[in-house]
């Protein structure tokens, strides 16, 4: 499994409990900032799962 993958998912993690968070309290700021770290975080989950696929391909 790639890096980029366990990162990726760590960041969707991290993004969720943030947006979260930010709705519960009404910071909006907050919410933002954890829907960034939360599309952040698939954008290099789908970059490590790709890498995962070329490695299989090329196996």
């Amino acid at each position: 499994m790639d890096k980029n993958r366990i990162e990726g998912a760590a960041k969707e993690l991290k993004g969720t409990i943030k947006e979260t968070v930010g709705k519960l309290t009404g910071n909006e700021r907050l919410e933002a900032e954890g829907k960034f770290d939360k599309a952040a975080g698939e954008v290099q989950s789908t970059v490590g799962k790709g890498k995962d696929a070329v490695k299989d391909a090329l196996k």
